[in-house]
């Protein structure tokens, strides 16, 4: 057995560390601080002084050599690294140990001052010389310096390098058979030429102190010796270092240098370079500027890839350093070590050292188990070394946990009848879609056949498309070589100990890459792209693709294969499961975790690496002369290009490919469309949540939480949350996404047809950008006008602008018209997820219930259910509402109205091109023509209670912020105006406040207000309409002012010269109006505006927790920019989700009421979606709008008023108030400060409530109608 003897002896490590001598740095500080303390010891002896003077020289050769290369960067002739060896001085002699710093570079520099440097480098060598020989009489010896090397060493000898000239020939690092084992630097990419990182020797620095050169010494003498567990190895105190550390919390730039380094070591396992890993982390080790960028994460991560290698020795040697940095070992550092003693079947004795010195560190070996970054392999790895020393040991069972809301007691109760709904599918169909599903997300794309109008392919069709393959072919060569080229160049850099993007490169086959270059060149639109959006795109397509890669290369696909077909049975029509529950529940029975994906890189490595594969791509891909330029030299031209465009004030840059390669893609007319398999709905039901990180996609990353590039707030903020307090959103997602789809093919026909006959703008069908309006084609005489050049100026940016509006709707049209085409013979599910304030939304971003009313028709419900006695008088009621002409009538004289018209109704079904086209006039023509369809076949089947009906009946809240307002204060007045109260017809809150707007306008217009008569008679609903709607959601006294006015300015007969007096007249009386109606609501939005504005001057974003347990900030900080520089283009990324960055005051007292009110909207939603699917039900929702089959809807109904009430029968306003006392009010009142007193004060005059009696609510038909 090799030895492992890193820290074997406590005797030995103590009289290293103890000093004979008279005291000094060293014993007091530790051995690293007493070499470059800022603190001198007056007690030193002449030798250390000496000793003290030829370090100052040392570090004012370094600082001349930086100032040299800086006043004559551009005289550098050559660069040579140079090995000085310095003696170190032993610790028993009573002086502190070390080592000089590396001389970094030897310049050689013509002039002056290059004079003066070889002057003071040969003086400084003369004394090192001296130095050396007095140590070496007095019997010390020189520190040895030590190197991580790969299988592939000795390649690097047949072509050594100036790094790997000046190492010594000493005995590399690691020197056993555990260690023989270490991968390659470069593993992952099959054409990377990965012997490039191979040959470059990775040198360590040298080390600093007498203790770990003896130790190492001891090591390699004792090599004979069995392996051996010191406990007090892990008990031994850390050094104390004495280099600078940055005070208080870290800021933005100094958080994404610790997450780019935890990135880097990352990948490094990600592609089994876990030598290049350890490289990089005893560099920064040692490095005493860079030592405090280390986490305990980083240790764990070199750990965790020693221990995946069985590499015992090298994982002990890291957990000296990480001792030796101040950590103490935690839960991940344990798991890797057990895991590695399993691997090489480590000797009892030790492992059960192991065992006792953890559980003196506090951490519980059942709970090694249940840590969710561990593979099934990697846990059954440890669980072979724990029963080696304890063989009664049982893997735990995790007891079930429950959510102890009472509004989800029901939920979760065992207790009543349960009625979960299943699929319609049988067991066999849904194992085959799982199949499918997997194969599209292991190719990472899907082509899909454009819709287009398209004819027959020409001969000079065929030839464009013969060309294109003959350039892929080219291109395709030229990438691979470009790639290689990159990697050699990152490799040698990182060899220095610099972190490149090197590690991330190879976490994508490079066959891969290339193939994901040549697709987004494909995919840019003809106008091109902001630069920084497509570096984003491209660096998010590579992270996606390497997580895929990631879980098949780890073997976790057969894992969930046998999960996922197990999981099945609790969906599939055809099979029974023992007890029924709900999915997340049952998942959780069939097994751990899954090991969780790791996180996105941070946001400079993104916008890094996408910078470098755009570069390559536009390096690389270029047109032959022939078809770009006829009449040019035999130059190639390049298909993209790089330009810098005005947007306002601003100017971005802009890449657009040459107007020859759209030419040559136009004339190839290629049939089909490239998407993202995470831009696809899913082809079998999405994995279930069962956490923060695990759901949706089945290896594709999906976030459960949505939040800006760059911010880790949300997540980090659910990791540490309680796993039970998020059950009740975890089932809600899941239950949203188990929804089955399909494509309504009858109204994707007749939108086809109109699409590739020019659209229609009317029915929402956009027309090509050819149909835009030309901008004017005169010639200006010269003696033109200022005032004629601007007109004709602004003409022809208004038909640009107007025609890049037309191609941005055409392409969206055409993405989902496609899609649905692509869908329409296939069932279908959207895995869900939600934003910051809980409310859900789909994933896939084309094609969903979400969009507009072209997107809604073409969906409806896979699962069609009878519609039953009243399920037809609910499809007529609900047709009448998509036509939006009886919203003030109720529902007995809607479906009057609808058995009125169904000559037209029937009609529209029948002819929807060539009739009277009823349809087309409704406010929501597609979704009125589907209902319409729905209609005919049920009134005209034999039975029309037995007709099974597929489309999706909605519900949609009554001003539904305001509703939450006015159940909050209880404010009967509001709740009357909002339908919270039973009445015989609909109340209109928006005619209501236009009412009192106009009363409040007669009143000025007799006392002579000019604006306030010109007003007269043009006061309406519509007008008022927006800004009532979007008041509750914190819309200021500006942003209402222009939406009145655009109202206004649609007012043909209106006088626009009155338009911005009038507006800015209206807006302050609509916000009067709704004071009078709404005065609690007024209140609670002050209250809640007054504390997050003293919470956020008190230097704290908001926070708050939802009455369903879901925690939430706001991520609204002062902007801070991250700037990356060089390349093509500067990139300034401006981020407001710093949290070290001081809270924006504004958008957090703006933000707080509306983010609220939206958290409450949300849990209703969740409730009223989880008490539907205990009964059965099929539920979807758009935020405040809830979809069911027709026969169902009066039991969601039900359901919903319920829920309204459980939820705001809860203390919602004084839980809040104690949240926030304790969150941010915690200290004694007397230690308190003047303004946090007053936050104090504020926070506890929680508003005073009306007397609306919540139970009422249930009596309401039109609360959701």
């Amino acid at each position: 057995m090799a030895a492992l003897r890193w820290g074997r002896g406590a005797a030995d490590l103590s009289r290293a560390l103890r000093s004979s001598g008279p005291p000094c740095n060293t014993a007091k500080e530790g051995i690293l601080g007493g070499l470059w303390s800022p603190r001198r010891n007056s007690s030193a002896s002449p030798c250390e002084q000496e000793r003290r003077k030829d370090w100052g020289h040392v570090e004012l050769l370094e600082v001349l050599e930086a100032r040299v290369r800086q006043l004559q960067a551009e005289s550098v002739s050559e660069v040579t690294v140079k090995r000085v060896e310095v003696a170190q001085v032993s610790a028993d002699s009573g002086r502190a140990g070390g080592t000089l710093p590396p001389v970094k570079a030897k310049l050689r520099i013509s002039g002056a001052w290059g004079r003066k440097l070889d002057q003071d480098q040969q003086m400084l060598q003369k004394q090192q010389k001296l130095l050396q020989e007095k140590l070496q009489a007095k019997g010390q010896f020189l520190v040895p310096e030590f190197k991580l090397r790969g299988k592939a060493k000795a390649k690097a000898k047949a072509k050594p390098t100036a790094m790997a000239m000046a190492k010594s020939p000493t005995k590399p690092m690691g020197t056993s058979t555990t260690a023989s084992k270490a991968k390659p630097l470069a593993t992952a990419a099959p054409k990377a030429k990965p012997a490039a990182m191979a040959e470059l020797p990775l040198s360590e620095p040298q080390l600093v102190s007498e203790q770990l050169a003896s130790e190492k010494g001891r090591t390699e003498r004792l090599a004979e010796k069995p392996e051996e567990w010191d406990p007090f190895q892990l008990s031994v105190a850390p050094l104390n270092l004495s280099w600078s550390k940055p005070q208080g919390p870290l800021n933005l730039e100094q958080q994404a240098r610790q997450q780019r380094f935890q990135a880097f070591f990352e990948c490094c396992l990600a592609t089994e370079q876990v030598t290049l890993a350890h490289h990089m982390l005893v560099r920064k080790h040692f490095s005493k500027s860079k030592h405090w960028w280390i986490t305990q994460a980083m240790y764990n991560t070199v750990m965790l890839g020693w221990a995946r290698e069985g590499s015992y020795k090298e994982l002990l040697s890291v957990l000296r350093m990480m001792k030796y940095n101040g950590f103490t070992p935690d839960l991940l550092s344990y798991a890797s070590i057990l895991q590695c003693m399993g691997r090489v079947d480590q000797d009892v004795t030790i492992i059960q050292r192991c065992l006792e010195q953890m559980a003196q560190d506090g951490v519980q070996l059942e709970q090694l188990f249940y840590e969710e970054t561990l593979s099934n392999e990697e846990r059954a790895a440890m669980l072979r070394a724990v029963l080696k020393a304890k063989p009664d040991f049982r893997l735990p069972q995790p007891s079930p946990q429950v959510n102890t809301s009472p509004l989800l007691r029901e939920v979760y109760s065992k207790d009543g009848p349960v009625s979960y709904p299943r699929l319609h599918l049988p067991l066999k169909t849904l194992q085959a879609m799982f199949q499918q599903q997997l194969s599209v997300e292991l190719a990472s794309i899907v082509h899909v056949e454009s819709v287009e109008k398209t004819l027959s392919p020409t001969q000079e069709t065929l030839e464009a498309r013969k060309t294109l393959a003959a350039l892929h072919t080219t291109w395709e060569s030229e990438l691979h070589s470009q790639l290689q080229k990159a990697k050699a160049h990152l490799a040698k850099v990182t060899s220095y100990g610099h972190p490149t993007l090197y590690p991330f490169l190879c976490t994508v086959p490079e066959d891969e890459l290339v193939q994901m270059l040549l697709q987004f060149l494909h995919t840019m639109p003809a106008q091109g792209e902001p630069f920084v959006y497509v570096v984003h795109r491209l660096a998010m397509q590579t992270f996606q693709r390497h997580i895929v890669q990631q879980r098949r290369c780890r073997g976790q696909l057969l894992a969930l294969e046998q999960r996922y077909m197990q999981y099945l049975q609790l969906l599939a029509s055809d099979t029974q499961v023992a007890e029924p529950c709900l999915p997340r529940q049952h998942w959780e029975t069939l097994g751990p975790p899954e090991p969780a994906p790791p996180q996105v890189w941070p946001l400079m490595e993104l916008l890094s690496l996408g910078k470098l594969l755009l570069e390559i791509l536009v390096q690389s891909v270029q047109l032959p002369p022939s078809l770009a330029l006829p009449q040019s030299s035999s130059q190639p031209v390049p298909v993209l290009y790089h330009v810098y465009t005005f947007r306002g004030i601003r100017q971005i840059g802009f890449l657009r490919p040459h107007p020859a390669f759209i030419q040559l893609l136009d004339d190839a007319a290629e049939p089909l469309m490239i998407f993202e398999a995470t831009d696809m709905p899913m082809l079998c039901p999405p994995l279930p949540w069962a956490s923060s990180q695990s759901g949706g996609f089945l290896l594709s990353p999906t976030k459960l939480m949505r939040s800006v590039d760059g911010s880790l707030q949300h997540q980090n903020l659910l990791d540490s949350w309680p796993p039970t307090e998020l059950h009740g959103a975890l089932d809600t997602l899941t239950q949203l996404g188990n929804c089955a789809w399909r494509v309504n093919g009858r109204v994707l026909d007749l939108v086809l047809e109109i699409f590739r006959n020019k659209g229609c703008a009317r029915l929402g069908v956009p027309p090509p950008a050819s149909e835009a309006p030309r901008p004017p084609l005169e010639d200006l005489p010269p003696n033109a006008s200022p005032h004629r050049k601007a007109e004709l100026r602004q003409e022809v940016a208004s038909c640009l602008k107007i025609a890049r509006e037309m191609h941005g709707l055409r392409r969206e049209a055409l993405y989902r018209l496609s899609l649905a085409q692509h869908l329409r013979h296939q069932v279908f599910w959207l895995p869900h997820n939600m934003d910051f304030r809980g409310r859900s939304y789909p994933c896939p971003p084309h094609f969903n219930h979400l969009g507009s009313d072209l997107a809604r028709a073409l969906l409806e419900f896979a699962e069609g259910r009878p519609l039953g006695p009243h399920g037809l008088d609910w499809l007529k009621i609900h047709l009448i509402n998509l036509t939006g002409v009886k919203k003030r009538e109720s529902l007995r004289v809607r479906l009057a109205f609808a058995n009125t018209v169904m000559d037209d109704i029937l009609d529209s079904a029948d002819q929807p091109m060539t009739g009277r086209k009823w349809w087309m006039e409704a406010e929501d023509p597609w979704q009125t023509l589907a209902c319409c369809m729905e209609v005919a076949g049920a009134v005209r089947s034999p039975d029309p209670a037995a007709y099974v009906s597929h489309l999706p009946i909605h519900q949609d809240g009554s001003c539904n912020g305001l509703q939450h307002y006015a159940a909050l204060g209880r404010d009967s007045v509001g709740a009357a105006s909002v339908n919270l109260m039973a009445s015989d017809k609909p109340q209109d809150v928006y005619s209501g406040v236009a009412a009192q707007v106009e009363v409040f306008r007669t009143q000025d217009a007799k006392q002579g207000l000019k604006v306030a008569q010109v007003l007269e008679g043009f006061i309406s609903r519509k007008v008022v309409k927006q800004t009532v709607m979007t008041v509750v959601y914190g819309v200021t006294l500006y942003g209402g002012r222009l939406q009145i006015e655009k109202r206004l300015r649609e007012l043909s007969d209106f006088p626009q010269v009155f338009v911005w007096e009038a507006s800015r007249y209206l807006v302050r009386l609509v916000f009067k109006s709704l004071q009078e109606i709404f005065s609690s609501t007024r209140t609670i939005q002050h209250w809640l505006t007054e504390s997050a504005r003293l919470i956020a001057q008190a230097g704290s974003a908001v926070e708050w927790v939802t009455p369903l347990g879901i925690p939430i900030i706001q991520p609204y900080h002062r902007e801070s920019k991250l700037v990356l520089r060089g390349g093509l283009q500067s990139i300034t990324w401006n981020s407001s989700v710093d949290p070290t960055r001081k809270p924006n005051t504004m958008k957090q007292k703006n933000g707080f009421p509306p983010n609220f009110i939206h958290s409450l909207d949300s849990c209703h939603m969740m409730l009223t979606a989880l008490h539907c699917y205990r009964k059965g039900l099929t539920f979807v929702s758009v935020h405040d709008c809830f979809w069911t089959h027709a026969c169902d809807v009066p039991i969601m109904n039900q359901v919903c008023r319920e829920q309204f009430i459980r939820l705001h029968s809860q203390p919602i306003l004084e839980d809040l108030s104690a949240f926030l006392v304790r969150r941010f009010c915690s200290a004694d009142r007397a230690e308190l400060g003047t303004d946090t007193r007053q936050l104090l004060e504020t926070l506890l005059s929680v508003p005073q409530k009306g007397d609306f009696d919540l139970q009422q609510v249930k009596s309401s038909t039109y609360f959701f109608s």
